[in-house]
C-alpha cells in the first residue's frame, strides 16, 4: 500500500498564530538524494533506520515488553528509560513514510504497536522497567525513573505517525498514558515533575495535534513547578536536574545538557502557545548562555564527562568534550522553536545547519550503522576508550538514546529547510530540493540545485504564475554573496529578498577562513580552526607521514588554505622536534622542518580506523 502523508506531516506545528513564520510539511520538501542532506535521509532510510529495528530486538528493548505479559523469559535488559528507544524509532519510521511514502515497515509498526497495546495497563500506564522489575517505585522516584520521559517519546511517536499516515492505534495508547498523567499531575493535582525534562514538548505537541487544552495546562504546570526542590536531587545537585531555580528566573543553561536543552524545548513550545513573555525572555537568556559561551565550534554541547554536563562558561576542552549526540540533536529541536517564536530566524538556522552539517554528520559513520555517543573535538593517539566515548564508532549502546534519535532527526530533516510567512517563503538551510510554494505564496514548485555545502552556488528556479518573493538567508560567514553575478546584501535580519521569476543563482563565499576561539576559553588559547562555509574542519593522523605526529604540528595562521578536490583543504604545518624533556625552556625550535597538511571536513573523521584526530591546531 502506498501512504499519503497528511498535510500536518510535520515535527512542530504551533496553533497559536503568534509566529510569522509557518512550518511547511514534511512531503512538501522533497531534498534531492544526490545533495549533501537528501543523501543522509536516503542513507537513514536505506540503513539507519532498519538498524534500530534489529537492534531493538537483540538488545532486549522489545523483550522488556513481551516478559511483562508473559511472551518472553528473558530478564530486563537495558536502562530503566530502554523503551523510549522503541519510541524514537517508531517516529523515525512515521516521519520516512511521510517523506517517502514506504510500506516497508508496516509490518512491523503492526507487530510492536500491538504489543504496547498488550502491555498498557486499563489506567493507561506502559513503562516495562516499572510494571516487570519494580513496581513498587511508579511515580516513587520521578528524579530517576524516568516515566515522564518515555511517556514523552512515546507521545511524539504517536503524534508523528498520526500525522504521517493518519494512523491512531499509537495515539489511542500515547493519550491513554497522557490523561493518566493528567489525572495524577494535572492542575490541582500532586505536584510533580521529571527528572528528566522530555514530557513538556510532547505535551504541548498533543495539545496542538488534539486541541485537548488539559494537556497543555499540564504542560504549563510541569514547567511551573520546576526549580521549586520537588526533585530528591541527592549528590548529583539541583543544577544537574535543572531544579536549582524557577524556569523563569533561571538564565544560564546548566547541569545535564540534553535534560537542560530538553526543557527548553519544552518551555519555548509553551511560549508559543500562550505568548506569556516571561518565558521567552527566559529563554533568549538561555539560548545566549548555551551557544555564545558554552557550544563547542562543531554545535556540540556539554564539556564534562560527570554528568554529562554543561561546564562553566568558555569551558570547552577539546579531547575530553563529552557532546553527546543527543545533546545536539535537543538543541536542533530548540533553536528551531526559538527560530518560530522571535520571528528573529537567521542566528537559530544557522546554529542548525553548523549542528548538522558538524557535530551529527560525525556522530554516524559512512555505513550508517555505527555511531559516536560523545564526539570530542580531538583524540589523542593513545587515548583509552570508554564505555560513551570509544576511539571507534559502535554499532549500538547499552545506553543506546543517540542511534534512534538521529534517525528520527534525519527522517524528519526536510521539515527545517524552509518556513512561509504572509508574504514570502524563507530559505533557512540550502540543500538540493523541490519545494512545494503555499497556494497563498501563488504555488507552484521551487526548485533548488546545489551540492552545498560543497559548493557555495544556489540555483532557483520557480514555476508559478505569478514572482515568489524568496528571504534567502546569508551566512554570517559569507563575506561576498553575489546574485545573478552582482554583489548583493542582505536586509538586517540576515535575510537577501528577491522577487524570483523564472531563475536565479545565489553564490556564497566557501573560502577557507581560519577561525579562533575567545580568549578566555583557556583550553583554544593559542589554537587555531579550519572552516569552509558552515563546516568545521579537522586532520586526521592517517593523513600525515609515518614519521610526523599530529601533536608535533604547528601552524601559522598566515599560511595559505586552498581547497582541493571538493571537500579537503591544504595548508602546510612546521613540526615540533620530539623532545625528551617534560619541561624546557621558552624557546621553541621548529627545526624538524615543515610538512604539509591535509584537513578534511569533521563530519568525515574516524571512518578511515581509529586515527589520532585534532581541530584545534596550536600556532607558532
Amino acid at each position: 500500500m502506498t501512504h499519503l502523508a497528511t498535510e500536518r506531516a510535520a515535527p512542530a506545528l504551533p496553533r497559536a498564530a503568534r509566529s510569522p513564520h509557518q512550518p511547511l510539511a514534511i512531503p512538501a520538501v522533497r531534498l534531492g538524494e544526490g545533495g549533501v542532506l537528501g543523501g543522509w535521509q536516503r542513507r537513514n532510510a536505506e540503513a539507519t533506520i532498519g538498524h534500530c529495528v534489529a537492534q531493538l530486538e537483540s538488545s532486549g528493548v522489545l523483550d522488556n515488553f513481551r516478559r511483562v505479559v508473559g511472551e518472553s523469559g528473558a530478564p530486563y535488559r537495558g536502562f530503566v528509560f530502554a523503551d523510549s528507544d522503541l519510541y524514537k524509532t517508531i517516529e523515525a519510521v512515521a516521519w520516512e513514510i511521510a517523506r517517502s511514502g514506504t510500506d516497508r515497515w508496516d509490518a512491523w509498526l503492526d507487530d510492536v504497536i500491538g504489543l504496547v497495546a498488550r502491555v498498557q495497563e486499563p489506567s493507561g500506564y506502559v513503562m516495562t522497567w516499572i510494571q516487570g522489575v519494580h513496581p513498587e517505585k511508579r511515580f516513587a522516584e520521578l528524579h530517576w525513573t524516568h516515566e515522564m520521559y518515555v511517556a514523552g517519546h512515546l507521545i511524539q511517536a504517536a503524534v508523528a505517525l498520526d500525522r504521517a499516515v493518519g494512523r491512531d492505534d499509537l495515539l489511542r495508547i500515547a493519550t491513554a498514558f497522557a490523561d493518566l498523567l493528567d489525572r495524577r499531575f494535572g492542575p490541582g493535582r500532586e505536584e510533580g515533575v521529571c527528572g528528566h525534562p522530555e514530557i513538556e514538548t510532547a505535551l504541548v505537541e498533543l495539545y496542538r495535534h488534539t486541541g485537548v487544552e488539559r494537556y497543555l495546562a499540564l504542560a504549563q504546570r510541569m514547567v511551573d513547578l520546576r526549580g521549586r526542590g520537588l526533585l530528591k536531587v541527592g549528590n548529583l545537585g539541583a543544577t544537574y536536574f535543572q531544579d536549582h531555580a524557577p524556569v523563569r528566573q533561571a538564565r544560564d543553561a546548566v547541569g545535564h545538557a540534553v535534560r537542560q536543552l530538553y526543557l527548553n524545548a519544552g518551555v519555548t513550545d509553551v511560549h508559543l502557545e500562550t505568548g506569556e513573555p516571561a518565558l521567552l525572555e527566559a529563554m533568549q537568556a538561555q539560548w545566549d548562555s548555551a551557544h555564545h559561551r558554552k557550544m563547542y565550534l562543531t554545535g556540540a554541547f556539554g564539556s564534562r564527562h560527570r554528568d554529562e554536563a554543561f561546564g562553566d562558561d568558555y569551558e570547552l576542552p577539546s579531547d575530553r568534550a563529552y557532546a553527546e549526540t543527543c545533546a545536539t540533536i535537543a538543541d536542533v529541536h530548540w533553536s528551531w522553536r526559538m527560530l518560530l517564536a522571535t520571528g528573529e530566524p537567521a542566528a537559530y538556522a544557522e546554529t542548525i545547519e553548523r549542528e548538522l552539517h558538524n557535530a551529527l554528520a560525525a556522530a554516524v559513520g559512512d555505513d550508517g550503522t555505527t555511531f559516536f555517543y560523545a564526539n570530542p573535538l580531538q583524540l589523542r593517539p593513545d587515548r583509552f576508550s570508554e564505555e560513551n566515548a570509544p576511539r571507534e564508532r559502535r554499532a549500538w549502546y547499552s545506553c543506546a538514546c543517540c542511534p534512534p534519535n538521529l534517525a528520527r532527526l534525519l527522517a524528519q530533516v526536510s521539515a527545517y529547510v524552509a518556513t512561509s510567512t504572509d508574504d514570502e517563503l524563507a530559505l533557512h538551510l540550502y540543500a538540493d530540493a523541490e519545494i512545494d510554494v503555499p497556494a497563498h505564496l501563488g504555488g507552484g514548485v521551487l526548485r533548488v540545485e546545489t551540492s552545498y555545502p560543497d559548493d557555495g552556488a544556489v540555483r532557483l528556479r520557480h514555476d508559478g504564475d505569478r514572482p515568489l518573493r524568496l528571504a534567502l538567508r546569508v551566512p554570517s560567514w559569507s563575506s561576498r554573496t553575489v546574485l545573478d553575478g552582482a554583489p548583493a546584501e542582505a536586509d538586517a535580519d540576515g535575510y537577501l529578498r528577491v522577487d524570483l521569476a523564472g531563475a536565479a543563482t545565489l553564490e556564497l563565499d566557501l573560502a577557507p577562513r581560519w577561525t579562533r576561539a575567545h580568549h578566555r576559553a583557556d583550553a583554544l588559547r593559542g589554537a587555531r580552526a579550519i572552516e569552509v562555509g558552515p563546516r568545521v574542519y579537522c586532520v586526521e593522523q592517517v593523513d600525515l607521514p609515518d614519521d610526523v605526529a599530529l601533536d608535533d604540528l604547528v601552524v601559522d595562521e598566515r599560511a595559505p588554505l586552498v581547497r582541493a578536490d571538493g571537500a579537503t583543504v591544504r595548508t602546510t604545518a612546521a613540526v615540533r622536534p620530539r623532545a625528551d624533556a617534560l619541561y624546557g625552556p621558552t624557546e621553541q625550535d621548529l627545526s624538524a622542518g615543515e610538512v604539509a597538511v591535509v584537513a578534511i571536513p569533521f563530519a568525515r573523521w574516524g571512518n578511515r580506523g581509529s586515527s589520532a584526530m585534532r581541530v584545534w591546531l596550536p600556532v607558532v
